[in-house]
């Protein structure tokens, strides 16, 4: 199958990097469709951690082109950051490919995010502050800067200038900040643009070409599904599209593309932010799950919220992205706990609701209708066949399954490469990677 999808199908977290490298080995090209630094992973690579915000994480292959697509939104001096990390471990970075139609990300978005998150107080929305709203706002309204145009230094530096001088009046007068200096983020950006200038190229034509002479090539996507801007706990979500369904949008091809979907889930639920979370554990079960997952945002410290599974969420996700199978990933956390809950419904107002609302507000009162079952009590992490599982936590893995009419391909028991159970006829142990994914990075 050429054109693989692979999604969150909860708030994001959801161990998509893990999934990601071990479908690696089979690909030609990795493509990361939308988001910005506001999302990645964080690998430790041959006893190194690196943090990678914007390159797929294809790249630490030889053999695959990592590739930024134009859904993708880039703040360059993170890149380079991220390239020169990856120099220093030896990791050949020539092949990264980044279109020419993804938007750039200026001081003054991430000056307007902290501000405009700032004023909202207790409101606030638990954003990144990297500048991620104001940016797609931009590419909205029709007036941001692109790749593209980092290649004419005397064009970029007057439309700087002028962007600049509005986003000023606005610092000022809406949130009383003191100026930025146009000219000296035109100088930095001319800089960027020289180091950058042999990674820009027509990237959707790349992605098609590999599809067309029957290439593998996998489309990387951020953050998760109920964080997507239409579909998502509005407004409390990214601003872009985390469907699979962008990944046509994002990477410039059509839907006959794609062939597989696969919805990455954690056997629990986590978010991170403010919002509604209907399965939120704020007791002793939420801070073992936190615990023993090491629930914490790697990029700002957060603390994850932690709840029990929700199929209401699964079957939401399955529906919106025509999921093809699932990977279930931190089965292990869940080996302490005698009992284990799954919310199968809502209710609200005395009605019970199986499908997912769309009205917010309704939304935000649902309380879950659990089913009960056993837990296993025994450790799991050495798996490596349903067969090495406890019954009840094949029982667990079924009713999931069962609920939400999607097959599971992939059952994660642990965050090193071979802590993997591969349900898709695979059968054979999986190697000893060089890569261990410890967690996606939050909102």
């Amino acid at each position: 199958m050429p054109g693989i999808v692979v999604v969150g199908t909860q708030w994001g977290d959801e161990g998509k990097g893990k999934v990601i490298d071990l479908l690696s080995d089979d690909m030609h090209m990795v493509v990361r469709f939308q988001g910005g630094n506001n999302a990645g992973h964080t690998i430790v690579y041959d006893g190194q951690t690196l943090k990678l915000h914007l390159i797929p994480s294809g790249i630490l292959y030889p053999h695959i082109v990592p590739v930024i697509g134009n859904g993708v939104i880039v703040n360059p001096r993170v890149l380079i950051e991220e390239m020169d990390n990856l120099a220093s471990l030896d990791v050949d970075t020539d092949r990264l490919r980044i279109s020419h139609n993804a938007h750039l990300i200026l001081p003054y978005h991430e000056a307007l995010d902290g501000l405009m998150e700032e004023r909202r107080g207790g409101g606030g929305l638990g954003t990144t502050r990297r500048g991620i709203g104001p940016t797609y706002a931009d590419k909205a309204a029709r007036v941001g800067l692109r790749m593209q145009d980092m290649a004419d230094p005397a064009g970029f530096r007057e439309k700087v200038r002028a962007a600049v001088e509005e986003r000023n009046r606005l610092l000022a007068c809406a949130y009383d900040s003191e100026p930025l200096d146009a000219e000296e983020i035109a100088g930095a950006y001319e800089g960027y643009a020289k180091r950058l200038r042999s990674c820009l190229a027509d990237t959707s034509l790349l992605v098609k070409e590999a599809l067309d002479r029957g290439r593998n090539v996998l489309f990387e996507g951020a953050q998760g599904l109920m964080l997507d801007l239409d579909h998502g706990t509005y407004p409390f979500v990214t601003s872009s599209n985390t469907v699979a369904g962008a990944a046509c949008a994002g990477a410039g091809v059509g839907p006959r593309d794609i062939n597989e979907v696969i919805g990455v889930t954690k056997a629990y639920v986590t978010r991170v932010g403010a919002g509604p979370f209907p399965t939120e554990q704020d007791n002793e079960i939420g801070n073992a799950m936190q615990e023993v997952g090491r629930e914490f945002g790697t990029t700002t410290g957060r603390r994850r919220r932690c709840g029990w599974f929700d199929l209401v969420i699964l079957r939401y996700a399955a529906r919106l992205n025509s999921l093809s199978s699932m990977a279930v990933t931190k089965l292990d956390v869940l080996s302490g706990f005698d009992r284990l809950k799954v919310c199968v419904a809502y209710r609200c107002g005395g009605e019970v609701l199986e499908e997912f609302p769309q009205l917010s507000q309704v939304f935000a009162r649902c309380e879950p209708v659990y089913e009960e079952m056993p837990g296993w009590m025994s450790d799991i992490s050495g798996a490596r066949s349903l067969e090495d599982l406890p019954e009840k936590a094949r029982d667990y893995l079924d009713f999931i399954s069962a609920r939400s009419g999607v097959p599971i391909s992939l059952v994660s028991v642990g965050p090193e490469r071979q802590q993997t159970i591969l349900l898709d006829g695979g059968g054979e142990p999986l190697s000893q990677g060089r890569f261990l994914f410890q967690d996606d990075l939050p909102l």
